[in-house]
């Protein structure tokens, strides 16, 4: 199913919230680091459970430690969508553990 791409407005509102997130090329985009690669690695197993409950497959590099996160919808022609929007929440959410 498409989805409707967020405006700018909704985009800025949400990084407003959600300070560890850019808009980047058309995605939300977040970095982090976790404290070894091991981590970094349970890190990306659930937040690829979080992604396939949601039917949303976010673009993830994981070099050692770090995670690079890029969320867009791509049915919707690789913009931001709400559905971003709440899989980043989750992300955070997961991160924040």
């Amino acid at each position: 199913m498409a989805r409707r791409p967020l405006d700018a407005a909704a985009i800025d509102a949400f990084l407003r919230e959600h300070p560890a997130w850019s808009h980047e090329g058309g995605a939300l985009v977040r970095e982090h680091r976790a404290p070894s690669a091991r981590a970094a690695l349970r890190l990306i197993s659930r937040i690829g459970d979080l992604a396939e409950g949601a039917d949303h497959h976010p673009e993830l590099v994981w070099v050692y430690d770090r995670l690079t996160l890029r969320l867009s919808t791509h049915d919707a022609g690789n913009v931001v969508t709400s559905r971003d929007t709440n899989l980043a929440r989750c992300i955070d959410d997961v991160l924040a553990d």
